[in-house]
């Protein structure tokens, strides 16, 4: 904005010579770009005005809190996406984007109700405290947790800045113990890359769970471990992925693609505004059938990996279909620490497809109940090693086979029967 600025700032020197003639043309035709802006300005500020001089409650119209209501107004009238920032806001979404934040280390669900700990994070001060999977936290920092906090309530309290303390009640419903605990807050590092593992006839399974600034390098880490174990095939889980940095999401499609493929572009509001955003990868794209999951939770980065290996013909996606968010946020830093993230572009596919309120169909459909959505979500957030009579105490449900994961499995074991079939062919000739 402030390059902008500056390079105004030589045309409008230049033009003071203009006829009067000319600048009286120029305001009747509104070319000078500021007109509209400075008219609407004072609009707004007439009407603050008014209401700091008028409203009863003195205290609530002060001219620095009527300003941040009409910037939160302006940004999120617009989308759902864009949004005006406080200061703890903008930086929360930084330390998101950034893979890491102050907290105690715990993963929550509201279930019934109730703030449930689904996991504690090893080796964080939740795991230290001797916070338990199935816990239920019914206070922090003295305010009851109960149905009618958010889940972005609970999530506000209990992060923080890391070295600040924040005490939780904890009611354990199998021992019937309440327990008030004080922790210390820590830096927090998320893997985005919650699994990578070996399933039955070779194929590799790897989930991950957004789209940070580290997302990239885990993801090819996980994929090198996996290749080494001799996987002939490959399933990218990215359900209830919510999406995250775009370059990530690029990051992450390129070692399938051949260097300088599309992989994505994004389009602004003029022609100009396009941004092809292509492989860098280095030498062969890897080449064994991939599977994509996705659900309804599967948005924004995970629908640009997903869109563009469905659109390329690399990989058959199963599950549902996505969320329908196409859309390219810019973040803006402002004065005081604020922030703004306005919508920029839309993305498209390879193919010129835009996702964006349409969502990506899957090939292989297979519609699970919110109900299963949710049993699954807590079985992988609980891990691997959940015992189910254990697992029904806690999350008063039994575990399910996940059929997303066996259709995908399914259908790669006909993928490679197929190939190996062909493979038989041309030999024969």
């Amino acid at each position: 904005m402030l390059r902008r600025l500056l390079t105004l700032a030589p045309t409008l020197v230049l033009g003071a010579g203009l006829s009067l003639a000319a600048m009286r043309l120029a305001f009747v035709w509104d070319l000078f770009p500021t007109r509209g802006l400075g008219r609407a300005s004072g609009y707004v500020a007439e009407v603050m005005k008014i209401m700091n001089q008028n409203y009863v409650d003195a205290g609530a119209v002060s001219y620095d809190a009527l300003a941040r209501s009409a910037l939160h107004g302006m940004a999120e009238s617009l989308d759902p996406h864009s949004e005006f920032l406080e200061a703890s806001d903008n930086e929360e979404l930084d330390d998101e984007l950034n893979g890491e934040f102050g907290g105690i280390g715990v993963l929550v669900e509201l279930l019934h109700g109730r703030a449930m700990v689904i996991s504690p994070t090893l080796g964080t001060p939740a795991d230290r405290a001797g916070i338990l999977r199935g816990d239920q936290i019914t206070s922090i920092d003295g305010h009851a947790v109960d149905g009618a906090v958010s889940m972005d309530d609970i999530v506000r309290r209990l992060r923080g800045k890391p070295k600040t303390r924040v005490t939780v009640g904890i009611f354990r419903a199998h021992t019937g113990q309440r327990l008030t605990l004080t922790l210390t807050r820590e830096v927090i590092k998320v893997d985005s890359v919650s699994s990578a593992r070996v399933l039955a006839d070779g194929i590799g399974y790897v989930r991950i769970t957004d789209f940070s600034e580290h997302t990239g390098e885990q993801f090819d880490d996980a994929l090198d471990k996996l290749l080494k174990q001799g996987i002939g095939a490959l399933i990218i889980d990215l359900r209830d992925n919510p999406g995250g940095l775009i370059d990530a999401a690029v990051e992450v499609a390129e070692p399938f693609f051949r260097k300088g493929d599309l992989i994505v572009y994004t389009q602004g509001r003029s022609a100009a505004d396009r941004d092809d955003l292509k492989s860098e990868t280095e030498g062969q794209p890897l080449d064994l059938p991939i599977a994509v999951l996705i659900n309804a939770g599967s948005a924004s980065a995970a629908e640009i990996v997903t869109g563009a290996l469905k659109d390329t013909g690399k990989a058959i996606v199963v599950g549902e279909r996505s969320f329908g968010k196409g859309s390219v946020q810019t973040k803006f830093e402002l004065r005081n620490g604020e922030g703004l993230r306005l919508t920029t572009a839309r993305y498209y596919t390879p193919g010129g497809v835009s996702i964006h309120q349409k969502g990506i169909t899957p090939q292989v459909e297979v519609v699970l109940s919110a109900e299963d959505d949710q049993n699954l979500r807590n079985q992988y957030a609980a891990g691997s090693s959940t015992d189910p009579r254990k697992y029904r105490d806690e999350f008063g449900s039994d575990p399910i086979p996940d059929r997303q994961l066996q259709a995908a499995q399914e259908v790669l074991k006909g993928v490679e029967i197929l190939d190996d079939q062909a493979g038989a062919a041309r030999k024969s000739h």
